[in-house]
């Protein structure tokens, strides 16, 4: 049933409208519907009322033609088919009830709510501070509109700011036309890109993000590097730094044990250091960072370190004169232009160079001494000079001269006819003796190299072989010689006669050769080779 009829013929219809309220935006249009199918002969009358005032909207009669109220020409007018209202271009004082009597076999009546609402529009946020300061400031965010029937909501970007109740609170005015966002103890965070959306039932604006800054700090203060040697060596690039995290940017005050060294800035470079007269004596190094807005400082760690030159200009000397091993002595020193040395190592072709009866270590070992040298003393002498920041070495090569040495020539005694041999001189001299070969003392031309080579051997090649060595810097001599005999492979299956016919027919070759060396050597002169 629409509605429910008095015995007096009137009936209340809460059905022949819809429910409301209907909102409208302020200069829009709305129809208004309605719920009951016409009939013919039915009669609609919309009355408009404000509480207080009623006024005529519109009449639409049985014959289908309808008049509207003085009010309300030309922004009103009935559907005839089906007795729906439209108003065009409301203003605010359409806002109102809107009740509808339909007069039929029985009279019906309604009433619908309608609401025109102000757009929404300058959503603003505002604070009452200008800055705050982390876990001390309350700060109070109010965010104003324009509109109707006003709803607000407060944002962290996208995230719907939570209302707890305690450290943040929001209120709306009365008027609906402002919210409060109250932050107590803020958070560098609770304060970037909020954003207050206003909202009717129809429409909806966001104000532009919201920014406060919101000093905090300095937290996080650290020294580095944190972890140092007990040196640092003076001159170089080594740095302190300190950091710390702050807003504003904290500013760095630095201390050497406990004083105030009147430096500032995030670095304190070892050229302050030392040119504050600081570092020759282990000491402590800390920074207190402070925050001009927060009224806060915090000390960083403590650095302990000193400085200490490092070893530069290392040099070595030794003996400039010509060394003979068994004649000779050297010394050698090794001196730095700079720089503390804690530590002196003399080194010899790389190994560890140790006193003995014949090398002498100086009592800071900054020289060394070595009576009567012998070969073995030849080679590469090494000073490696160091400290707790640096190490330097320096190096002398020391020629000592020697030999030639009792030597043997070496290679086979015996070859055959046709054979390759090679004789083998092998000398230790320094420098390298000067070698010269000879065949039964007499000198082999070109032949001045340590092997003798010997190409397809002939009976003239049988002989003593010598190899001399003499060594211009020592003045030294020596000799070694060995015999070579060339054969002939004698085949298998002569008879014993045969054998013995040939060595009797060599000896007689011999000594006819004997009286020509004698026969000549009284009737032509010869003089010596040497």
């Amino acid at each position: 049933n629409l509605c429910f009829c008095l015995p007096t013929g009137f009936c209340v219809g809460e059905y022949i409208l819809p429910e409301g309220p209907v909102d409208v935006i302020l200069g829009k249009d709305v129809t208004l519907k309605v719920l009951y199918k016409k009939q013919d002969g039915d009669i609609f009358i919309w009355i408009y009322s404000d509480g207080k005032d009623t006024s005529n909207v519109a009449v639409l009669r049985p014959d289908g033609s309808f008049s509207v109220g003085k009010a309300y020409k030309g922004r009103a007018s009935i559907n005839t088919t089906n007795g729906y209202l439209t108003l065009k271009s409301l203003k605010s004082e359409d806002s109102g009830d809107y009740d509808l009597t339909i007069v039929a076999a029985n009279t019906l009546s309604g009433a619908i709510k309608v609401r025109v609402l102000e757009p929404v529009t300058d959503v603003v946020i505002k604070s009452d501070l200008p800055e705050a300061i982390e876990h001390n400031s309350t700060v109070v965010l109010t965010c104003s509109s324009k509109g109707s029937f006003l709803k607000f909501t407060w944002l962290n970007k996208t995230k719907a700011i939570v209302i707890d109740g305690d450290r943040i609170t929001k209120e709306d005015s009365q008027d609906g036309l402002s919210s409060k966002l109250t932050i107590r103890d803020v958070l560098r965070y609770d304060l970037s890109q909020i954003v207050c959306t206003s909202a009717n039932t129809l429409e909806k604006q966001d104000s532009a993000p919201f920014n406060l800054t919101v000093n905090y700090g300095p937290e996080d203060v650290i020294l580095t590097p944190s972890l140092i040697a007990e040196y640092v060596p003076s001159k170089s690039n080594f740095n302190l730094t300190c950091s710390a995290s702050s807003s504003p940017s904290a500013t760095f005050t630095w201390f050497h044990d406990e004083k105030d060294i009147q430096a500032t800035g995030p670095v304190l470079t070892l050229k302050v250091i030392e040119e504050k007269g600081f570092g020759k004596n282990p000491a402590d190094y800390k920074c207190v960072a402070e925050n001009a807005k927060t009224k806060r400082f915090v000390t960083s760690n403590v650095v302990r370190f000193s400085v200490m030159e490092p070893i530069s200009g290392v040099s070595i000397t030794g003996p400039s004169d010509i060394l003979i091993a068994g004649n000779s002595s050297a010394n050698i020193s090794c001196q730095e232009k700079a720089g503390k040395v804690l530590e002196r190592v003399w080194l010899k072709d790389g190994k560890t160079l140790s006193p003995s009866t014949r090398i002498i270590f100086s009592s800071d070992k900054s020289s060394i001494f070595i009576k009567t040298l012998q070969k073995e003393d030849n080679g590469n002498y090494t000073c490696q000079l160091s400290n707790t920041v640096s190490k330097e070495n320096a190096h002398f090569k020391m020629v000592v001269n020697y030999g030639p040495e009792t030597f043997e020539v070496t290679g086979k005694k015996e070859v055959e006819l046709g054979d390759n041999l090679d004789l083998r001189c092998s000398v230790q001299s320094v420098p390298p003796a000067k070698i010269i070969w000879k065949i039964n003392g007499t000198v082999i031309p070109n032949e001045t190299k340590e092997v003798l080579s010997l190409k397809d051997a002939k009976y003239k090649d049988s002989g003593i072989y010598t190899c001399e060595a003499s060594n211009a810097v020592t003045g030294k001599n020596a000799t070694s010689s060995s015999t070579l005999s060339v054969k002939e492979e004698i085949e298998e299956g002569l008879s014993d006669g045969a054998i013995a016919g040939i060595v009797i027919a060599c000896l007689v070759a011999v000594g006819a050769a004997i009286g020509l060396f004698f026969y000549c050597r009284q009737k032509v002169p010869m003089s010596s080779p040497y």
